[in-house]
């Protein structure tokens, strides 16, 4: 029954409209026309200029037959038209695609032919691979490519299409009346998981659930205004965990970054003073392991983001010695990359160098604006006990959970099942509501009957001095049916040994969750940073490791 609220009090136009982050681009031209909104090389624009710019692009789109619900791919770094890609693909009414840019042609082909991609705009260091992708799309649909010019860029340069990106926007119009969404439901952006096995799932991002982490960011950062914001995080992961459109609603200056390396990141920090930035761990741990002199003068105070793994002790004092603030959150591409944040107690502070890692540790609790963030039995669908120790599912819903995967309605009701969207990681809720990760359902490795978290004996290893990066996995074994096997990456000029790794473990852990095998090396990372532990399962599995 409707109650009095209900009566003669009709949603229309002027008390109603779709949440959307690109009014942040429109409210942020309007209110702050010339202050500074892009930084890349000796380039500047301001945010009238790039607003401009997103409405060309859109009208260009437009002009070219790309219409409401159309996929606009790119292949980008982080530059100036991947900001721009960000508002005027889906200010044209389109959805974005954002094309992982270390992916082989074969993956690529498959993300255009999915997405049924109208166009595609590709950087030039990006053309060697686009270029075979192109050859070996199956869809005879026409597909516009359009190639961009940077100045920055040093390499070859070779044309796919028939126009580049300047003069596609030159033929646009900067008055254009763009596009809002007939509905906050309506997409904004398809990204695609890794695949490690079959082909990636396409996770549809609506513009409501886009506009709440946008939000959520400044909140769980308390984000100034104009802060800004130094582009390590690629723009593809997640749509750059939706901190264009954070910028954006901060007024803020987006300082690109063509290549992610230590000497750059510290140049671009000091001229432009960087406040934010984010990142996976071995980001971070490019600058506190950099040389001395390169760290000198960087500024205080900076804000730094790490997710894809638990930051170790290590990481936390040497950030501290920067005189940086990090900020532990989790998530993955279903929830718009991060969901989940660890906020710290000022209590805290006064707690030794291991407490603290260990409390940071926690993937902690949900962001501001998403309604869920649990650790639930899978089996009968009830929330665990907060005590620490009861292991559940990690699961989500809320705003900031995805429409479902693109084409595929069973892996949607698989993902959503019960009302709550799972996401496959083991953990445990503390009796604070902090969630605690203890491993991948895929993870677990089960030794004579015991299970093993791999996460639990990674903590370990990186309390040793000399551990750069550590990865654990099962190792098939005739007794046990599978051990612990450890791919440890040592620091520069550290000569551990292997002996030397187990005996550290075996301080601090139970004799059965000891490595059996140490294999030392630079461990294979995805392009956000992740280590792959799929393709360490295959060297634990086959290749020789170092038992001990």
């Amino acid at each position: 029954m409707d109650s009095i609220f209900d009566r003669d009090l009709p949603r229309n136009p002027a008390n109603f409209a779709p949440m959307t982050p690109l009014t942040f681009l429109q409210r942020a031209a309007e209110v702050y026309p010339g202050r500074l909104a892009v930084v890349h090389g000796e380039l500047r624009r301001t945010w009238m200029e790039v607003y401009g710019r997103c409405r060309r692009l859109a009208s260009a789109l437009a002009a070219h037959g790309v219409r409401r619900g159309d996929t606009v791919a790119v292949m980008l770094p982080n530059t100036p038209p991947m900001v721009e890609a960000h508002f005027g693909i889906p200010m044209a009414g389109a959805v974005l695609n954002a094309l992982n840019t270390r992916l082989d042609p074969e993956s690529v082909a498959f993300m255009l032919d999915h997405g049924e991609a109208k166009v595609v705009i590709v950087d030039p260091e990006f053309t060697p691979v686009m270029k075979q992708a192109l050859a070996l799309r199956k869809r005879q649909a026409p597909l516009l490519v359009v190639d961009v010019e940077d100045p920055v860029y040093q390499g070859p340069v070779e044309r796919l299409g028939s126009t580049t990106y300047e003069q596609l926007l030159a033929a646009g119009d900067p008055a254009f009346d763009w596009l809002m969404p007939h509905d906050e439901w309506d997409a904004i952006a398809l990204n695609y998981t890794s695949g490690t096995t079959g082909n990636p799932k396409g996770v549809v991002y609506h513009h409501r659930g886009a506009t709440t982490n946008a939000i959520s960011n400044i909140l769980e950062w308390d984000m100034p205004k104009h802060a800004v914001y130094l582009w390590t995080l690629p723009m593809f992961h997640c749509n750059g965990w939706c901190f264009p459109w954070t910028i954006a609603a901060r007024a803020g200056v987006n300082v690109c970054l063509r290549r992610v390396e230590a000497g750059a990141m510290a140049d671009a920090m000091k001229r432009h003073g960087v406040t934010h930035y984010c990142g996976a761990p071995i980001v971070h741990g490019m600058l506190v392991n950099a040389p001395e002199d390169l760290k000198a003068g960087l500024p205080r105070g900076v804000k730094a983001m790490v997710a894809g793994a638990a930051p170790p002790a290590s990481m936390i004092e040497g950030m501290e010695r920067l005189g940086f603030d990090l900020t532990h959150v989790y998530g993955l591409t279903e929830v718009y990359g991060p969901a989940t944040v660890c906020p710290r107690h000022e209590e805290w502070d006064a707690l030794d160098i291991g407490e603290r890692a260990r409390l940071n540790a926690r993937q902690g609790v949900r962001y501001h604006l998403q309604e869920g963030a649990r650790v639930i039995d899978p089996q009968s669908m009830q929330p665990v006990p907060w005590d620490g120790e009861t292991m559940g599912e990690i699961m989500f819903r809320g705003n900031i959970t995805m429409k479902g995967y693109l084409k595929n309605p069973k892996a949607t009701e698989e993902a959503f099942a019960g009302g709550w969207f799972h996401t496959g990681d083991l953990a445990v809720q503390y009796p604070d509501g902090y969630i605690k990760i203890k491993d991948r359902s895929k993870d677990i490795i089960i030794s004579g009957g015991e299970n093993i978290s791999s996460i639990e004996v990674e903590d370990v290893l990186y309390r040793h001095p000399d551990v750069l990066a550590a990865a654990v996995v099962a190792k098939p074994d005739p007794r046990w049916g599978e051990t612990p096997c450890a791919f440890v990456e040592l620091k520069p000029g550290a000569a551990t040994k292997a002996q030397d790794i187990v005996t550290h473990c075996r301080k601090h852990l139970a004799g059965y969750k000891v490595p059996k095998a140490v294999v030392f090396g630079e461990l294979p990372k995805t392009s956000t940073g992740k280590i792959q532990k799929f393709e360490l399962r295959k060297r634990a599995g086959s290749a020789s490791a170092i038992d001990v």
